[in-house]
């Protein structure tokens, strides 16, 4: 038996190269972790009508079905339609799959809607930030989590959305109990103290993680209604310098991280190497290669940054 493979198309479809013969594997992303139950259904067929009956939960949220035929591509793109369509997952043309060759799934924690730490719905800005960056072939990561414990470890990406809140002292509730400035020195940044019977909070040490909100006994202390976030950036394991991401931003807002989501792929476009392995060069390694002062003036280019938003002016990896 002889087959020519287009082993580009293959990646580009979401389907993976593996050491066997003939034999291919789907990749599924799910923007931010999260979908319908009905789902699981498909893949499940797909992996037992033409997979070897198993799945693997890959990790950046997504699933992989191995053991499918390649003569089977099309009719497997043609079965993935309906999550693809559920998952609002972008694509350039409909029942062909989506393209999956360079920037990864956007990966998140559980978020607000189930851990009393999160400081926002994780997976609703996952979903919207798909809208943003898909389809496209650059190399990049993008994790969020809802609040500084960092459960989805944003800081091993490119970029990591970290949600941050402004606590809201009502010092008529407070009882100087201390109960806040205990638990911010043992358990966060220690940006509490008692003064005259009441609590000053340090704004430079904040890290916005709402510890102080959740350990009040009466109230005092209250989430903000503003969303804002630290941005984290080029983080990465991997052969070569793996790194934590460092701060790059402190309290932004949703569009400005958006924007310069976007920034950024025209930002690649420009400084990317095009004799790099498989015509990809992953950004951090081009930013290294630039230097931070040019990655910020290119991906902070029209945008309009809220007041609140601290820039780092130097980042040291």
């Amino acid at each position: 038996m002889s087959m020519d493979i287009n082993t580009k198309y293959l990646k580009k479809n979401a389907f993976r190269v593996t050491k066997e013969r003939y034999k291919t594997a789907v990749r599924i992303r799910v923007p931010g972790g999260h979908l319908d139950a009905k789902y699981l259904d498909v893949i499940r067929q797909i992996a037992e009508l033409h997979g070897n009956g198993t799945v693997h939960l890959t990790t950046r949220q997504g699933f992989e079905i191995p053991g499918i035929p390649i003569d089977k591509v099309p009719e497997i793109n043609a079965m993935l339609q309906p999550v693809i369509e559920g998952l609002n997952i972008s694509q350039v043309s409909p029942g062909g799959g989506y393209p999956a060759a360079g920037t990864r799934n956007v990966s998140a924690c559980i978020g607000s809607r189930v851990c009393p730490f999160g400081n926002y719905d994780t997976s609703a800005l996952a979903e919207r930030i798909e809208q943003v960056i898909f389809p496209n072939d650059y190399h990049v990561k993008i994790a969020l989590t809802g609040c500084p414990n960092d459960c989805i470890k944003s800081r091993m990406h490119d970029f990591g959305i970290i949600g941050m809140n402004e606590p809201q002292y009502d010092a008529y509730r407070c009882v100087g109990c201390q109960a806040c400035v205990t638990n911010c020195k043992k358990r966060s940044a220690g940006a509490l103290k008692i003064e005259n019977f009441k609590v000053e909070r340090a704004a430079d040490k904040c890290i916005g993680c709402g510890e102080c909100v959740l350990k009040c006994p009466t109230g005092a202390w209250t989430r903000s209604g503003v969303k804002l976030y630290q941005l984290v950036i080029m983080g990465r394991t991997g052969k070569k310098n793996p790194r934590l991401a460092q701060p790059f931003i402190r309290w932004v807002d949703e569009a400005s991280i958006t924007g310069i989501l976007k920034n950024t792929y025209a930002y690649i476009e420009q400084y990317i190497d095009r004799e790099a392995p498989g015509g990809k060069e992953h950004v951090g390694y081009i930013v290294d290669r630039t230097g931070y002062q040019v990655f910020r003036e290119w991906v902070l280019k029209d945008v309009a940054l809220n007041p609140e938003a601290e820039v780092a002016e130097y980042i040291n990896w």
